[in-house]
């Protein structure tokens, strides 16, 4: 692959809490159109590294590219406007806002119409709003809870309000959709609509990243996988490579899973 193929490149991320040393030298390369895993024990660094490349933590040394540019993990709102969006292993909607209004706030970060717009209820913002409210509608169809839009977001069933997160990413137009534990929660039905719906996002254009307890979501259904223990990297490469790998086996998949 070449690295006009690549969607993002981290290299030597470290990230060290006090006298804990989080991440270590944590490398990873996503190439577009890549449904890639991120994988290990708990307390392995899973959630620190998504924290570091999304802007809710600020590396302590590491390189970030995205679609070949250069960009600085140090704030969550310059990373959706450079082209990440994520989901968070405890929900985060607004509760008592509509699952459409949700989904609307999320596509606000594409929006131009500005302060002035919205104060004065120009002719400009008011197309704009209906176009956003238009484009919120269709993203609550694409993951499947259309009907619930005017629902308020505490409403929805728990697998419900994972598709309205993901929505909500969507929103921002991203290049990489980041997942953190998507299945967690789950009942067997729900991941399988889940499992459907990440490969519907790939096969529409968007690259993944996916951080998932369930062992076997993640291999059935990522092209490349990372794994982490001790926030270093012990394996990377396909699916099947890392189930052979002994590393991993110790770790991680020789115990239950975790």
């Amino acid at each position: 692959m070449s690295t006009a193929d690549t969607i993002l490149q981290v290299q030597g991320a470290s990230k060290r809490f006090g006298g804990l040393q989080a991440l270590s030298d944590v490398s990873l390369q996503i190439q577009r159109g890549q449904i890639y895993g991120l994988i290990g024990p708990n307390g392995a660094g899973k959630t620190t590294f998504f924290n570091v490349i999304t802007g809710l933590y600020t590396p302590d040394s590491g390189r970030f590219e995205l679609g070949g540019k250069a960009y600085e993990p140090a704030a969550v709102h310059q990373v959706a406007q450079a082209g990440i969006a994520r989901t968070f292993q405890n929900i985060r909607l607004f509760a008592d806002m509509t699952a459409l209004e949700n989904v609307m706030v999320g596509r606000h970060v594409r929006t131009h119409s500005g302060l002035f717009g919205a104060i004065f209820r120009t002719p400009g913002f008011k197309a704009e709003e209906r176009a956003i409210a238009e484009r919120a509608q269709a993203l609550l169809d694409y993951v499947g809870i259309g009907k619930f839009a005017p629902y308020k977001a505490r409403t929805l069933s728990y697998g419900d309000q994972r598709r309205l997160e993901i929505a909500r990413a969507l929103a921002t137009e991203p290049h990489l959709l980041a997942l953190d534990e998507p299945a967690a929660g789950m009942n067997a039905t729900e991941k399988v609509m889940l499992r459907g719906l990440i490969d519907r996002i790939r096969a529409d254009g968007k690259s993944v990243l996916l951080i998932e307890h369930d062992v076997k979501l993640v291999m059935g259904l990522c092209d490349r996988v990372t794994v982490l223990d001790y926030g270093k990297v012990i394996a990377a490469g396909t699916p099947a490579q890392v189930q052979r790998d002994e590393k991993v086996i110790e770790a991680y998949l020789g115990t239950g899973g975790h």
